[in-house]
């Protein structure tokens, strides 16, 4: 073969035979090769030897229906408990279904080939193969009816602070109950790692919270704090030398509110950036469809999203979430030490300070 030609080949493609006793991070460096695979392969190496660096601060966004499959026990936390998770943007729905497993609730495997006007009519709630008593429903949202009735709870406030305080209440409940830590809230609280939820309104909480606000209760989501506070975590990361890493499970409302932290800072604010350092996503939807989910980090980096020099640093994998954060989980766990926690939560007010007084020095006010 012509060497000029070997400039564009990597290693050959000669897997070993899989034989009983292979692992996880065997299984995936030796035989993922190709095609979507290989992209799995990318995303679990990227993962775990540039993005769990010591100066990465990584985010995660959550979207479908990954808590109720128990992949909060699962995967994020022990992500969060070793360290790999530094903040996270979730639906407010990932966070409500936790919310069950954390007071004790249960939720049951089933199959998606039952009659729905069968199971409506035996009070069973149906999540494609995931069943449980529509009592379930009724039980968490009493707790959440009398959680953000505490006194903590009657002003406004962004979703951090709220799933902070909700998660210490959920702890609680656990330690009450005596059952192993089971709730990606509760753990999340304990480490200092801040959730946010991009659209607060859209989920079985946020009905809870417009409920009792009809009768007078003080709490309100605060999102333009949220938007301000997710920027200044990755101009804090920035500014002190760092670099920004998202990590991406599907796709909608909460990858964009995490990604746009980037244009926030250098769109809106007019401070000197250049976007996100190092990109993964797992979707199952296509760009030319016209959904979000499906943004290329290539598009992203038009929106000043992504650096463009980290464009070799982003991986995209065609693949079903709840396959591909196991084996992502299971290889990081193998093939890294835990770090220590950033406990970004504790640093909020002080991040936000920073961003604050850069953005006033560079937009002085004239009045």
């Amino acid at each position: 073969m012509p060497s000029k030609n070997r400039r564009f080949f990597g290693p050959t493609i000669d897997p070993r035979p899989i034989t009983p006793s292979i692992n996880v991070s065997e299984l995936i460096d030796q035989t993922f090769l190709a095609y979507n695979a290989g992209r799995m392969r990318e995303a679990v190496q990227l993962f775990t030897r540039k993005m769990l660096a010591p100066d990465v601060t990584i985010g995660v966004s959550l979207s479908g229906a990954l808590t109720p499959a128990g992949l909060g026990i699962s995967c994020l936390i022990p992500l969060i408990q070793n360290g790999f998770i530094d903040w996270i943007v979730s639906t407010g729905a990932n966070l409500y279904h936790d919310t069950h497993f954390g007071i004790g609730l249960s939720l049951y495997q089933g199959s998606p080939h039952v009659n729905d006007v069968t199971l409506r009519q035996e009070g069973v709630v149906r999540i494609y193969d995931i069943f449980f008593d529509y009592e379930v429903l009724l039980q968490t949202d009493a707790f959440f009816y009398q959680t953000i009735t505490a006194p903590e709870f009657q002003k406004p406030m962004g979703t951090a602070e709220f799933h902070y305080r909700l998660g210490r209440y959920v702890y609680e409940r656990e330690t009450a109950l005596g059952q192993k830590r089971r709730s990606l809230i509760s753990v999340a609280a304990e480490y200092g790692v801040p959730i946010y939820t991009s659209s607060p309104g859209d989920s079985s909480i946020g009905m809870n919270v417009a409920a009792k606000a009809l009768q007078g209760n003080g709490l309100a989501f605060d999102v333009s704090r949220d938007v301000n506070e997710t920027a200044a975590i990755v101009y804090a990361t920035k500014r002190s030398g760092g670099k920004s890493g998202v990590l991406i499970f599907g796709g909608g409302s909460p990858k964009n509110f995490l990604l746009q932290t980037e244009p926030q800072i250098q769109e809106v604010m007019g401070l000197a950036e250049k976007g996100h350092d190092y990109y993964i996503q797992f979707t199952d939807a296509r760009p030319d469809t016209g959904g979000l989910s499906g943004a290329t980090p290539s598009e992203g980096v038009t929106w000043g999203k992504v650096d463009p020099e980290a464009l070799p640093d982003t991986v995209v994998c065609y693949i079903d979430s709840t396959v591909a954060m196991p084996l992502l989980t299971a290889y990081a766990l193998a093939n890294h030490p835990p770090r220590p926690p950033k406990r970004l939560y504790d640093r909020r007010e002080e991040m936000l300070t920073a961003l604050s007084a850069a953005y006033r020095q560079r937009h002085p006010r004239n009045d």
